[in-house]
C-alpha cells in the first residue's frame, strides 16, 4: 500500500512566479554558432543582424506605369520600356518610360505616372493626375539603410525573419546552439504505444509531450529512455541523460511514495535543489535543480497534464533564456466561455480551446484526462481566490502553440 505523504511537508509550494525566476536565474546560455538561411526557421539570433546595404539599393517603380520627370508638362514620348531587372539608360528631358512594378527607376526620372492614371497613344503618354515628385517611387534606403540592426539579437526568427535575412543578401546569421535535451520517464507501468497492455499498464505519452514541447522551443532531443522504478537504476539513467545535456527533464517519481527515487538520485548525482512543489494544480510536485556542470534539471509530475503547466510555465521560459530570448511565456488575455472554480493557494492551469478571444473549457479539469485536453491549445490561468470566475471574466492564458 503507497505510503501516505508527511502531515507537514518539509518543502512549501512556492508560487510559479518565483518558481519561473529560480529556473531563468540557474540557466547556462548556450554558445553561439552560425547558422545558413535554409535553417534558419525557428532559430534564436545570439547576434543582430545589420543591414549590410541600403535597401531598396536604387530607386524603382512601386507601380506599373510611366516614369517621368516631375517638372516635365505632358503629353510624353515613350523613350524606353523598363522591366524589373533592367540596368536603363538616363531618361531624355521631356520623354517618360515605360515601367513595370519594381523596375529600376531611370537617372533624370522621379515619378511615376500609375498606369491606371495614363493613356498611351501613338507613342505618348498624357497623364490624367499631373504627377508630383516622389509619387509611386520606392526611394533609395526606403526600407532599410546600410548599418541598421535589422533584428535585435535575442530575435526568434520565423518565416518572415528569415525571408528578411535573405533579402539583405545574407546566406545565414549567427544563432545560439539548440540547447541538447535528455529526457526520461519513470514508472513500471509505462509501456511503448502499440504494445499490448497488461492490467495496471498505461502506454507512455509523457516523453512525445515532452519532446514536442521542446523541440518547438528551439531544443535538440538527444536522449530519451524509459526508467523502471528501481533506485539503482533510476541513477544509472539520470548518470547518463546528464552527460552532455544542457537540460534534463524527467517524469514521474518526484513525490514522495516508496518508487518515487528521482530526488534521492539526484541528490547522490550531486545536483543541488531549487525547488520542490509549486503552487499550481496539476502540477504541485514539480521538482527543479542544478547539476554540477551547470545543467538545468527538471522532475515534473508524471500526470500528463501536470507535466503539461511544468513544461509551459517553467521549461519553455528556461530554454528561451538559454538561447538569449525574452523568457517569459507567450500570453494573452482571453474571456471565459464557462464560470470556472478558482482555488485559494493554487493557480489551475487548464487545458482549453481558444478560439475568437473565448476560452472554451475541455472538461480537462484532472491531471490524467489526456485524450479531453487533446484539442486544446492555451493553458487558461485561473487566479487563487475564493469561489469562482464567471463566465465572460477575463484571464491570461499561455498560447501553447
Amino acid at each position: 500500500m503507497p505510503t501516505p505523504p508527511p502531515a507537514d511537508l518539509p518543502h512549501p509550494r512556492i508560487p510559479v512566479e518565483e518558481a519561473r525566476a529560480l529556473v531563468v536565474g540557474a540557466v547556462r546560455r548556450v554558445p553561439a554558432e552560425r547558422v545558413a538561411l535554409a535553417e534558419l526557421a525557428g532559430r534564436v539570433l545570439a547576434e543582430p543582424v545589420v543591414a549590410p546595404h541600403d535597401l531598396p539599393r536604387h530607386a524603382n517603380s512601386a507601380m506599373d506605369g510611366y516614369a517621368v520627370r516631375a517638372g516635365d508638362p505632358g503629353p510624353w514620348p515613350v523613350a524606353d520600356r523598363i522591366l524589373a531587372g533592367d540596368d536603363p539608360a538616363p531618361l531624355p528631358a521631356g520623354a517618360c518610360a515605360a515601367i513595370a512594378t519594381g523596375g529600376v527607376l531611370p537617372d533624370g526620372a522621379d515619378a511615376v505616372v500609375p498606369i491606371e492614371q495614363a493613356e498611351e497613344a501613338d507613342g505618348a503618354v498624357t497623364a490624367s493626375v499631373a504627377p508630383a515628385t516622389g509619387d509611386h517611387v520606392r526611394a533609395v534606403g526606403a526600407d532599410v539603410r546600410a548599418g541598421d540592426e535589422v533584428l535585435p539579437a535575442g530575435s526568434a526568427l520565423g518565416p518572415l525573419a528569415a525571408a528578411a535575412v535573405a533579402g539583405l543578401g545574407l546566406t545565414g546569421a549567427v544563432c545560439a546552439a539548440r540547447p541538447r535535451v535528455a529526457v526520461l520517464t519513470t514508472g513500471d507501468e509505462l509501456v511503448a504505444p502499440g504494445a499490448p497492455l497488461a492490467r495496471g499498464q498505461i502506454h507512455e505519452s509523457n516523453s512525445v509531450l515532452v519532446r514536442a514541447a521542446l523541440e518547438r522551443a528551439g531544443c535538440a532531443v538527444v536522449h530519451v529512455g524509459v526508467v523502471p522504478d528501481d533506485a539503482a537504476a533510476t541513477r544509472v539513467a539520470f548518470a547518463a541523460a546528464l552527460a552532455g545535456a544542457d537540460l534534463v527533464v524527467s517524469t514521474g517519481g518526484v513525490s514522495v511514495g516508496p518508487r518515487d527515487h528521482v530526488k534521492p538520485a539526484l541528490a547522490e548525482l550531486g545536483v543541488r535543489e531549487l525547488f520542490w512543489r509549486i503552487a499550481t494544480q496539476p502540477g504541485q510536485p514539480t521538482w527543479c535543480g542544478v547539476a554540477p556542470d551547470g545543467a538545468l534539471v527538471a522532475g515534473l509530475p508524471g500526470n500528463p497534464l501536470s507535466c503539461l503547466a511544468g513544461l509551459h510555465l517553467l521549461l519553455v521560459p528556461a530554454v528561451r533564456a538559454m538561447l538569449g530570448a525574452d523568457p517569459a511565456p507567450a500570453t494573452v488575455r482571453a474571456e471565459l466561455a464557462a464560470p470556472v472554480r478558482r482555488l485559494p493557494a493554487r493557480l489551475r492551469c487548464l487545458p482549453m480551446r481558444l478560439a475568437d478571444g473565448r476560452l472554451e473549457d475541455l472538461g480537462a479539469g484532472v491531471s490524467h484526462q489526456l485524450s479531453r485536453a487533446a484539442r486544446a491549445n492555451a493553458l487558461a490561468l485561473v487566479p487563487t481566490g475564493e469561489g469562482e470566475l464567471a463566465a465572460g471574466e477575463r484571464v491570461d492564458a499561455v498560447v501553447l502553440g
